[in-house]
Order: C-alpha cells, then structure tokens, then sequence
C-alpha cells in the first residue's frame, strides 16, 4: 500500500507498509496525530473514537483521500463489551491487528479532597482498565512480532498539584506496561510507554489560559509546548522495525521538561 500523502505533511516512507495499526482515542488531538502518521507510513488504521462521529469520519476520509486505508469503529474502551467489539470488528474489517496505540484517556484535575467516585471511578475505566484489557485482546489477538505502545503522561513525575487522580491512573499504566513487556517478549512483541510533557491540544487547553499555558511551556528546555505531531513523530519510531530492540522503556517525549 502507498504511503498516505496528507496536505501539509509530505510523505516520508513505507516501512509500515502491510501493517494494520489499532490507535485507541484517535479522532482528535494526540490519537489523530499518531493516526494520520502511522498511515503516511503505510499503515491501515483504525480510528477508534468514544463520540465523536463527525470528526472520525473526517480523518478516515482524509487518509483515504491521501489513498491509504481507514476504518473507524466506536467504542467506550472502558467498558469490556466494547473494547471486544472493538478488537472483533478491526480484525473483521481489516484482517487482523499488528500494532496498538493505547491513546485513549479522560482527564481532569482538582484537589483530592473533591474528587468524587464518580469522577475517580470514570477515570480508571477509561485510563487504565481500557488500556488494560486492549492490551489483553491484543495478546490473544496480535501475531508475534506486533508493538504495543501505551500513553502515559509526564506529569507522573511532577508532583503537581491537582493531578493526584490523574497521575495514579498513568503510574498504573507505566507499571503494567513493564510487566508485560517481560510477559510478551517472547512472542517479539514490544510494550513501550509514550510520556508526553505538555502538548498543545483541545484536551490540555480545556481548563487552562494562555497564561497558564505559557507557563507550561518554559517550564520545557526547549521553551515550548509540544506539538500532537511531535508526540506521533516518536509512537511512529517505536512501532517500526527501527525500534525492534527497545521494549519496556517509558519515553518521555517533553521538550526536556523533567
């Protein structure tokens, strides 16, 4: 299959060429980014999307314009019925599943005297329940030699204020990303963890002003706030054949904020 050449982001390569790639949260921000890149590599991928019909049917069609292939399904990831939905159809429509982005996540902040069961509980189902057992579907239904990548976040290592709930759900992600990078080595499957820092998106922005966004951003090394494309930029590195040495790590993709 051809690289997929999207307006604004000239074709780099094939080396996914054949390859069918599952990306969890896909229609917007960091999923729509990792999707978009992984299909100028020449990948078929599945926008996966919990809502939002209109903008998965948007990035289906735009890779399909760039003559590349692109099915969306929906599906709540935190709830088990859907995410076995999610892998049988991918499977049924694409032939089967070679790489998993385990992007999909819900976020909030706010001190944890506030937090209510329902907020705790909805976070966990999505952030660390359905990136769980998609990486279980994907044991039992990936071949040898897939990869696995799961986004955690780098605020796990800042101890900010507010972010109690939220950390708790990336540490547990990063921790069982370790394990089952032992778990499934033999079968040459890489599990890797993507932390990025601060990243321009809808999510990220949702409570915040330009102020505080400012602030973000000098807190990085490289004085900014990171791009969806940078974090994409690195998944796509990680699930090639280039990185078929590196399994059980946690890439920090921050712009050297920490």
């Amino acid at each position: 299959m051809p690289a997929v050449a999207v307006e604004g982001m000239p074709v780099d390569s094939t080396r996914l060429s054949g390859k069918v790639a599952l990306i969890t949260g896909a229609s917007r921000g960091i999923g729509r980014a990792i999707a978009l890149r992984l299909a100028r590599e020449g990948a078929a991928v599945v926008v996966n999307y919990a809502g939002n019909t209109e903008a998965a049917s948007t990035l289906v069609a735009e890779v399909q314009a760039g003559g590349g292939r692109a099915v969306a399904v929906q599906a709540d990831v935190g709830r088990l019925a859907d995410v076995a939905r999610l892998f049988d159809e991918a499977t049924r429509r694409l032939g089967k599943i070679d790489i998993l982005v385990n992007n999909a996540g819900v976020f909030f902040t706010k001190p944890l005297a506030e937090v209510t069961e329902e907020e705790f509980d909805r976070l966990f189902a999505v952030n660390v329940k359905g990136a769980y057992f998609c990486c279980q579907r994907a044991a039992l239904q990936m071949a040898d030699g897939g990869r696995i990548v799961n986004l955690s976040s780098s605020t796990t290592a800042l101890m900010l204020p507010r972010y109690s709930a939220y950390v708790a759900t990336k540490g547990a992600v990063e921790q069982f990303s370790h394990v089952l990078a032992k778990e499934l080595g033999p079968r040459g499957i890489t599990v890797n963890v993507v932390s990025p820092g601060p990243t321009d998106t809808e999510l990220f922005s949702s409570d915040k002003t330009e102020e505080d966004k400012q602030r973000f951003a000098q807190m990085a090394a490289l004085g900014r706030l990171g791009q969806p494309d940078d974090i994409a930029d690195v998944v796509a590195f990680l699930v090639s054949d280039d990185a078929r040495w590196v399994t059980g790590q946690n890439l920090r993709a921050n712009g050297g904020l920490i």
